[in-house]
C-alpha cells in the first residue's frame, strides 16, 4: 500500500477502506439501514400497539435510540471481526501497509475512523425516517450521531485487539454468541434494564451499549438518563482508550511475527 506524498498515514488507511467500500457499499445498505428500519416498524410499531407505553412514552418513541444505539454497535462488532482477521491472515493488507510509512497505530485509528463514518451515515438516515414517525421528542437527538460514534470506538477497539490476536475465526461465534447477542437482548434496548432481576442488572450496566442507549434515550426523549452524562460518557471513554491501546499493541506484535 503506498502512502500519498502528503496524506497522513491514517487518513491513508482510512481512504483504502473508503475505497473498498465504495464497491461493495450495496451488500452494507440492507443490514446498516433497512434492517433497523423494518425492525422499528415491526417492533416498535406492530409490537408496540401491544405494548403501550414504558415509562411514560409510546414504545415506539421509547425504542427508536434503543436501535439507534444498536445498530452502531452491531456494526462496530461485525465490521472488526473477519475483516480484521482477513487483512491479516488472508489478505495480508496490513502486511503490506506495514512495508510503507504506515504505521499500527495509523492501522487502528484509520479503521475506527472508517467505521464512525459508516455508523455516522447509518444513524443520520435512521433518524431522517424516524423524524417522520415523530419517534423524536428534543433536538438534543441531534447528538445521538456523536455518542454512537463515541459507542463504535468503544466496542470495535477491543473487537479490533482480539480479532488480531487469534489465527482461527472460529473464536468470533464466543463473541457474538457470549458479548454481541446478550449485549443487544440485555441492555435496555427492547425493555428497561430494572426488569431484570438484580443478579444480572450488573451485568447490563457492565455494557458499553447500555451506557450509549441511555445517552440517545434521554437526548431523544429530553429526559436525564440514569446516570449523570459524564458519567455515562467517561464509561464510553474509558473502554474507547483501552481499547485503542490493546489493539494497537496487538497489531505491533503480530506484525513482527
Amino acid at each position: 500500500m503506498a502512502v500519498t506524498h502528503g496524506v497522513h498515514p491514517t487518513i491513508a488507511v482510512l481512504e483504502r477502506h473508503l475505497t473498498l467500500y465504495r464497491r461493495l457499499w450495496q451488500a452494507s445498505v440492507f443490514s446498516s439501514f433497512l434492517l433497523p428500519v423494518l425492525f422499528l416498524l415491526s417492533i416498535g410499531i406492530g409490537v408496540g400497539s401491544y405494548v403501550g407505553r414504558v415509562q411514560g412514552v409510546d414504545y415506539l418513541s421509547w425504542i427508536v435510540p434503543g436501535v439507534l444505539a444498536s445498530t452502531a454497535f452491531q456494526i462496530a462488532v461485525g465490521e472488526s471481526t473477519f475483516s480484521v482477521l482477513g487483512d491479516f491472515k488472508w489478505v495480508r493488507a496490513y502486511h503490506a501497509m506495514r512495508a510503507t510509512p504506515v504505521g499500527p497505530m495509523d492501522m487502528v485509528r484509520g479503521h475506527l475512523l472508517y467505521l464512525v463514518f459508516r455508523v455516522t451515515i447509518a444513524v443520520a438516515a435512521f433518524l431522517v425516517v424516524v423524524v417522520f414517525f415523530g419517534g423524536l421528542h428534543s433536538p438534543w437527538a441531534l447528538v445521538t450521531p456523536l455518542v454512537c460514534a463515541l459507542l463504535t470506538v468503544s466496542v470495535a477497539a477491543p473487537v479490533t485487539a482480539f480479532a488480531a490476536t487469534i489465527d482461527h475465526d472460529s473464536y468470533f461465534s464466543l463473541v457474538f454468541r457470549l458479548v454481541a447477542l446478550p449485549s443487544t437482548l440485555f441492555a435496555g434496548v427492547f425493555f428497561p434494564v430494572e426488569q431484570l432481576t438484580p443478579v444480572f442488572r450488573p451485568l447490563a450496566y457492565a455494557s458499553p451499549l447500555w451506557h450509549a442507549v441511555e445517552l440517545c434515550r434521554a437526548a431523544t426523549l429530553g429526559a436525564a438518563p440514569a446516570w449523570p452524562v459524564p458519567a455515562h460518557a467517561a464509561y464510553l471513554l474509558v473502554w474507547a482508550a483501552a481499547g485503542l491501546f490493546l489493539a494497537v499493541r496487538a497489531f505491533r506484535r503480530r506484525l513482527e511475527d
